[in-house]
């Protein structure tokens, strides 16, 4: 059963189709590993085993439980008990979810200058409702968005390419008129399914895999500052 969306999706359905900027939440917008790490480090803890460095973990915070699980207890699920450690690392990390976490530095301004140039934005993350739409209120995120959509909002989450569609159609984009933005190769591959231009950003939390210039990104950036020349270079229909 899909959930409602956050934000002006509704709204947006009679507009016309305005290019439209979708974001990648963990390691695009928010830098949100650290509470993450936290919430990795109390299973270890647990456990009776000593806290991982901050390092180790980073990496995978845009892979969510199982990622930041498989590091700090050697865990995939498959393995036994892995439910019941899941399960206790969402409820330790809601518990304490915007400790450290913050927005990384200039995506305010990024977010400003988009909508001065005649551009919506709006999320897609694989991070369920429970625990997104908390931290984007949290962030002063919810108000401009033109769409939110979460990991459990369609029965898809990305790589496929359906919860990028869905934030196209319910803020009105044709998704020839979208870009995705990303720190994760899922990120890239479900936009290019979707017929969108992609970004990736390798400032975020690009793991241990494929090394981001080979994801086959339509640009990738260093930092927060090089989105908005890099997004101007698509030149989209509609744009101001």
């Amino acid at each position: 059963m899909q959930r409602q969306l956050h934000g002006r999706a509704g709204a947006g359905m009679t507009m016309p189709m305005k290019p439209l900027v979708l974001f990648d939440f963990d390691g695009t917008l928010a830098d949100t590993a650290p509470d993450l790490a936290a919430a990795a480090n109390r299973q270890r803890l647990r456990r009776g085993l000593e806290p991982l460095p901050y390092e180790r973990l980073r990496p995978m915070a845009s892979h969510g439980a199982r990622g930041l699980l498989r590091v700090a207890l050697g865990i995939t699920p498959e393995s036994p008990g892995y439910e019941a450690a899941r399960q206790q690392f969402l409820e330790d990390y809601a518990r304490d979810i915007a400790v450290h976490t913050r927005l990384f530095p200039g995506v305010v301004e990024l977010l400003e200058a988009l909508r001065a140039d005649g551009l919506r934005w709006g999320i897609v993350t694989n991070k369920i409702t429970r625990l997104a739409l908390p931290l984007v209120d949290h962030l002063a995120l919810a108000e401009h968005a033109a769409v939110v959509v979460c990991g459990d909002t369609t029965p898809f989450s990305k790589p496929h390419p359906e919860p990028l569609l869905h934030a196209a159609r319910s803020a009105g984009a044709a998704p020839a008129s979208c870009v995705y933005v990303g720190d994760d190769l899922r990120d890239v591959q479900a936009g290019r399914t979707a017929g969108m231009k992609t970004i990736a950003v390798a400032y975020g939390y690009s793991g241990d895999g494929e090394p981001v210039a080979n994801w086959g990104a339509d640009a990738v950036v260093q930092a927060v500052a090089e989105l908005r020349p890099a997004i101007e270079t698509f030149r989209f229909p509609g744009m101001s």
